[in-house]
């Protein structure tokens, strides 16, 4: 078996990777993800598209620093009405954002890739549908209070699996791939490679 390493710093991925019972290493990667994401948006990149682009050079970034390690990138892409959304920069961005989404649905796509010497070995996206409830200022200012700067570590203002919950009427996908992995899929892939057991 070849040691997995995950290149992000995330605290709940490697929850879910500690959870489902593999051992790994974290080594958070270092790449400019606005800089590779600004030539995919003008080219006309699909969210999707971006995520899986971002995962993958965190994979590859990583692998090329750890010879032979099997290493797992991952990103989280949000789309809202055509546009991709990035982590509010400040309680009052995310204010605006969750006011915005409120009553309206929304996408997170969740990429994930394994990487070896710098070369990609395995790839998946997945998507989840999201509709927010309808709310007011009101209950975004008690939320964001409850949620507090947690809400600032997300694309989406919120946490699913904390108080964030309370923002939503319905949830189309995978809980894993909300949490910003696509976690079943990753599993199979390991056990198809023979990393853990089957």
């Amino acid at each position: 078996m070849t040691h997995l390493v995950l290149a992000s710093g995330s605290r709940i991925r490697a929850d879910l990777l500690r959870n489902a019972g593999l051992a790994f290493d974290i080594d958070p990667a270092d790449v400019d993800e606005r800089a590779i994401e600004a030539p995919l948006l003008e080219s006309g990149f699909a969210p999707a598209d971006i995520a899986q682009v971002l995962a993958e050079a965190k994979a590859q970034s990583v692998s090329e620093r750890r010879p032979g390690a099997l290493v797992l990138g991952a990103d989280q892409v949000l789309e809202f009405e055509g546009a991709r959304l990035t982590k509010p920069d400040d309680m009052e961005a995310a204010r605006r954002q969750l006011l915005a989404m409120s009553g309206k649905e929304h996408a997170l796509h969740s990429a994930a890739a394994l990487a070896r010497d710098g070369e990609t070995l395995w790839r998946t996206v997945a998507t989840v549908r999201l509709t927010m409830r309808p709310f007011g200022p009101e209950f975004v200012g008690r939320y964001l209070a409850k949620a507090g700067n947690a809400a600032l570590s997300s694309v989406g203002a919120y946490q699913l699996e904390s108080v964030g919950v309370q923002l939503f009427d319905k949830i189309d996908g995978d809980y894993f791939t909300v949490l910003g992995l696509p976690l079943l899929p990753l599993l199979a892939e390991l056990r198809a490679r023979g990393e853990i057991e089957a």
